[in-house]
């Protein structure tokens, strides 16, 4: 399997400098009390979670002429079940002190953020498996301004698909465009006038007719936004059946799920169940950077 890393764009290392500028935007003066000395360094695991993040991580020390090796894989699970001291060896990172010290605190935070993503993705991922659904869980698009790549690349790690990535990967009509427009067959038609055929078109809707007048005008994407457990339930398995052998669309449920209310909707008639709960306002798993005495 390829690494996650070739995910990558171009244009995320200058992301990993715009992070140190702004940590240490003039001078270093700690930097300075402890100077250029050859030291080691352990990154330690100190709460159980999914290891996401390991590309940002690197390239933080890179940048700060340091170099790491790993002691477990991205996408292992931190089991601390067999830890006397309630740690666990994840890194060793080597490197004259002070840049071992400047890019501390922005790899910690950075593998914090993106393992917190991943282990909650991977939660509710098994929690949706073992209530017998066989769809997808996505993402959102709230995510931080800035730090999205870190956030979407942490849920694939964890088993989530991250959704789209932006307001070009695909066009999603919501409530505000559709009474903007003037109407759902009317935004979907200017949708497609210039989104062309390999930009699929969701349509957000409120009730069964709203999905149907979206699936009639084309819509690639029907998100029933919102919805009861029950409700869902019975809309999906009537617009799947109202429209088998005519349209082919996907069926997509969204609005306030949560690991701990999710389990309702389950229904294989719904292809996607998107969610901000897995990126918004998630626990970080806990690392520390001690340097080797």
């Amino acid at each position: 399997m390829s690494s996650y890393a070739h995910l990558l764009p171009p244009s995320w290392k200058p992301q990993v400098t715009a992070w140190l500028a702004e940590d240490t935007p003039s001078f270093d003066y700690a930097g300075f009390v402890v100077g250029e000395a050859p030291r080691t360094a352990t990154l330690w695991g100190k709460s159980e979670g999914i290891i996401a993040g390991r590309p940002f991580f690197d390239e933080v020390f890179t940048q700060c002429g340091c170099a790491v090796e790993w002691h477990a894989e991205e996408g292992s699970r931190i089991d601390l079940s067999a830890s006397p001291d309630g740690k666990i060896k994840i890194a060793t990172v080597t490197g004259p002190a002070r840049g071992l010290l400047l890019g501390e605190r922005v790899a910690l935070n950075t593998l914090a953020r993106c393992s917190g993503v991943a282990t909650q993705s991977e939660r509710v991922v098994a929690k949706l498996r073992k209530a017998g659904y066989r769809g997808v869980l996505a993402g959102t698009r709230k995510t931080t301004p800035g730090f999205r790549l870190v956030e979407k690349y942490g849920m694939l790690v964890g088993g989530a698909d991250g959704h789209r990535m932006d307001l070009s990967a695909m066009v999603m009509l919501k409530d505000n465009h559709v009474w903007s427009r003037g109407s759902i067959t009317e935004a979907v038609a200017a949708a497609k006038a210039v989104a062309g055929f390999s930009v699929k078109i969701e349509v957000e809707v409120q009730s069964e007719a709203e999905a149907d007048e979206a699936i009639a005008a084309g819509a690639d994407v029907v998100m029933l936004d919102n919805f009861t457990g029950d409700g869902v339930k019975i809309a999906a398995r009537s617009l799947k059946q109202r429209w088998a052998g005519k349209k082919h669309f996907l069926l997509e449920v969204s609005g306030g799920l949560r690991e701990d209310n999710v389990e309702p909707y389950v229904c294989n008639d719904v292809d996607i169940i998107s969610t901000s709960s897995i990126h918004q306002g998630v626990p970080h798993v806990d690392f520390s950077l001690k340097i080797n005495h």
